[in-house]
Order: C-alpha cells, then structure tokens, then sequence
C-alpha cells in the first residue's frame, strides 16, 4: 500500500485511547457536576422542610415522615442523607448558626465602629425578616439547655465571640466608643434584632407591622442603630 494511501487509512481508523477518551470524558463532568448540583439541592430541600417543622413543633414534635412529606422525598431517601432524626436537626441548626454568625466575622479593628455596629444592625434584622423560622428554632433550642447544640456553643462560638470581643475593646482603648463591656454591648445586639423575629406575632399585633413591610423594616433599622449607636459612641 502506498505510504500516502497509509497514513490516511489509519486516521479513518485510530482507535487511540486517547481519542476514544476525550468524548467520554467529558460527559462524565458534566454528568458528576449535575449529580452533585441534584445531590445539594435535595439536601437543602430536605434541611428547609425540616427547619420549618423543628421550628414550630420542636425535635420531639416532629417525625421524619413529616419531613419527607414536606421535602417531597421517600423517607428511605431522606435517611440517604441523615442517618436519624436527631442528626437531621444538628445539621439545621449549625447550618442556621453558620448564617447567623456571619455578620459577626465581619468585625475588624480598622473598620469605623459606628459603620461597623449599624451594618451588623442592619444584616442581623435582614435575617430575622428572611429568616424567622431559623431564629425562632435556635431560640427554641436555647431555652431547652442546647443539649444537641452546647459543643458547637462551647467551640465555634465561644471562639468567635472572644475574637471580636477583643474587637470591640481595641475600639474602647482607641477612644472610638464609650467604655463598654463587649459580651453585654453582643448580647443586646442579638436580642434588639431577634425579637422582630422571635415574637414577630406580638410586633404584628403591637404595630400592625411585620418586618416583610418595607417601610416598617427601615423604621426599624433606623431606630435599632439610632438606639444602640447613641449608647456607646462617644460624647
């Protein structure tokens, strides 16, 4: 056979691993990547539904197959994902706890404490408007004793608070704010801006007013930060 006549012959044929490869391989990206997006978004919706009975009905209240009917999964698929019942809602309240520290880790000693305080103000009250269920249930488990949360409290959040509590005394120390114990200055942050969702039935019926009301959640804004900054900024 000709060199030319060949050379051709095996390219009509090459069946290099190679080439039979590359195809193949790039549908099995996309294949795993859309099975992961499948996998999270089953996930989320399961922690969702269960989030909203925990809420309401508390752990004991709540059957997996109240969850499963919620999520519009099996409950054998729902133990695909959490073993029981009780580590269904560890994973929603460190999942709620992780959302509702991240406007904390924002805290640095550069930042203006004033611009600091009334945005951290602003993002915890945006929470309990989109988020009430999540505040609700953490309060919940609070009054219980966190007897499925205290590790998380005595590591992740013991941890957090110390660091930007030493924040907050860098700024006392610098004369930025008025003297000010940071756990008190913490605490009362958390509880101004949880109440609305906590006891958002007794705002409603107080106010006529729920944070979903545009106009009444910058009102709220606006007084919460005008309420804490006028306490500690300095006169």
């Amino acid at each position: 056979m000709p060199k030319t006549k060949a050379l051709a012959a095996a390219s009509s044929t090459d069946k290099s691993p190679a080439r039979k490869r590359a195809k193949p391989a790039v549908r099995s990206a996309s294949a795993v990547s859309r099975r992961l997006r499948q996998i999270e978004d089953k996930r989320s919706a399961i922690l969702g539904a269960a989030l909203g009975l925990f809420s309401r009905f508390g752990l004991h209240g709540t059957s997996i197959d109240q969850v499963a009917a919620r999520a519009d999964v099996s409950k054998s698929n729902l133990l695909y994902y959490f073993a029981n019942k009780e580590e269904l809602y560890v994973n929603v309240l460190r999942d709620l706890l992780a959302v509702w520290l991240e406007p904390l880790r924002g805290f640095s000693a550069e930042q203006d404490p004033s611009e600091a305080i009334g945005d951290y103000i602003r993002r915890k009250l945006v929470i309990s408007r989109d988020r009430p269920d999540a505040s609700r249930l953490f309060c919940l488990e609070m009054i219980q004793g966190a007897p499925l949360l205290r590790d998380e409290l005595d590591r992740e959040l013991r941890t957090l608070v110390e660091r930007k509590s030493e924040v907050i005394r860098a700024w006392v120390e610098a004369g930025k704010l008025a003297p000010v114990d940071p756990h008190h200055l913490i605490f009362a942050l958390w509880a101004i801006t949880q109440h609305y969702a906590d006891f958002g039935v007794q705002v409603h019926a107080l106010s006529g007013h729920t944070l979903d009301d545009a106009g009444f959640f910058e009102q709220t804004v606006e007084n919460v930060q005008r309420i804490v900054l006028q306490g500690i900024t300095v006169r």
